[in-house]
């Protein structure tokens, strides 16, 4: 077994290993004050790994209710959130008990939610069940569920009090599943660690699961410890998500989470000419994920402006959200002239200037007085063109970037 310690707002540990499951029940014991607790599973997990959960809690002498709701995205809304709540209410949780989020993604961003918001607030555990969830959203204290306008547009950040990965969860995985994780273990690499890209590189899907998802939590925690709130470096873990969020919502959501980030990050490393681009490329088709989509980039650019609104930020604040591996980058102050007409110019002389005007097409960007952000795109001013600019559509608060797939979507394969 391995531990992570997360020292954020709240200092927790996250344990990896297999058949961590079946401590559940001590380790709950272990926090404390808690005498009932609330299980929140879906319809594919609970049947997988309730019962031995739900034991596992009442041998160590704990109360047990368990809610399951209908798995998918789709029950991740408001609706299902209120009905939790309500049982939570009607079982008589007090501030003192726990809520357990047993299962992937979907299940800890709503139970996440649950816990954030009840009685103001109440503990709860994460138990992934997923690698998608076990390396990235079990992490980090971001919970949410979604709006008709868009995913993830009500949450809070709400960190767990425990996270325990029991790796042998993993086995039960569709393959599929399974691959949507390691698109966000593939991300790990090309944002932080080229040495762990490499051995990615030589293993494929089949590393050492424990170690992995112990190196991608470990990469995690140091971002989240330096910027619990999202307000900066963290940002730079949207890595192919605008993009893939577009990709997700056009089909419908039939296309995964997973699957769809592999193509953002497959469209922003091309068309950021990233000096790695054929490595990343490479790595994704190597682990069977996609890197290419059918939806258009005016498609895309339409989801781009629906999630996201320009901010003001300190002239001096850069935002790391765009693809630079294992590497350095330059700024690139954004300037507006008029409402409509804003200036890009990076550290590489004249020739690396940009400018754009809207299209009175498009709506106005939110945005309030005089306006100057930052971002980062690739290495070096010489590599800074029309199409690395495109890569800024991963800055979550710069949702104007969008525009520039307008202008180089015919150029970047979608």
């Amino acid at each position: 077994m391995k531990t992570v310690t997360v020292n954020a707002s709240k200092a927790y540990d996250i344990k990896i290993g297999p058949g961590l499951l079946s401590s559940l029940g001590a380790e709950a014991a272990a926090l404390g004050k808690a005498k009932k607790v609330a299980i929140v599973s879906e319809t594919k997990v609970y049947p997988l790994y309730g019962k031995l959960a739900e034991e596992s809690l009442e041998a160590a002498g704990l109360e047990v209710v368990s809610f399951v709701f209908p798995a998918g995205e789709e029950s991740k809304c408001a609706a299902t959130y209120l009905e939790l709540l309500n049982f939570l209410a009607d079982n008589k949780l007090t501030r003192t008990d726990l809520i357990v989020a047993l299962g992937g993604g979907v299940v800890g961003d709503l139970a996440g939610f649950a816990a954030a918001t009840y009685l103001r607030g109440i503990r709860f555990i994460q138990i992934p069940t997923t690698l998608l969830a076990a390396v990235d959203s079990s992490v980090g204290g971001k919970t949410a569920i979604d709006l008709s306008a868009g995913k993830n547009l009500v949450g809070a950040f709400w960190q767990p009090s425990l996270v325990l990965c029991d790796t042998d969860t993993l086995t039960s995985l569709p393959l599929g599943i399974f691959l949507d994780g390691c698109a966000e273990v593939i991300k790990y690499g090309i944002l932080y660690d080229e040495a762990f890209f490499s051995y990615l590189e030589s293993t494929g899907p089949e590393f050492d699961r424990e170690a992995v998802i112990a190196r991608c939590v470990e990469m995690k925690r140091d971002v989240v410890m330096e910027d619990e709130f999202d307000t900066g470096a963290r940002m730079k873990l949207n890595l192919g998500h605008t993009i893939g969020h577009g990709v997700e919502a056009s089909s419908n959501f039939t296309l995964s989470h997973g699957k769809s980030v592999a193509i953002g990050m497959a469209i922003v490393s091309r068309a950021s000419h990233c000096s790695d681009n054929d490595r990343i490329i490479g790595i994704l088709k190597q682990f069977g994920l996609p890197t290419t989509t059918s939806t258009g980039a005016e498609t895309l650019l339409n989801y781009a402006f629906a999630n996201f609104t320009l901010c003001p930020l300190p002239e001096e604040e850069a935002l790391p959200a765009v693809p630079v591996v294992y590497g350095s980058a330059e700024s690139v102050p954004l300037r507006f002239e008029s409402e409509r007409r804003f200036v890009l110019a990076a550290k590489g002389g004249e020739d690396c200037r940009f400018s754009y005007t809207l299209s009175e097409a498009l709506p106005a960007p939110v945005r309030e007085g005089d306006m100057a952000g930052t971002l980062i795109v690739t290495r070096g001013g010489e590599e800074i063109t029309r199409l690395a600019l495109v890569a800024a559509a991963d800055v979550g608060r710069i949702g104007v970037w969008g525009i520039f797939l307008k202008l180089a979507g015919s150029l970047f394969g979608l």
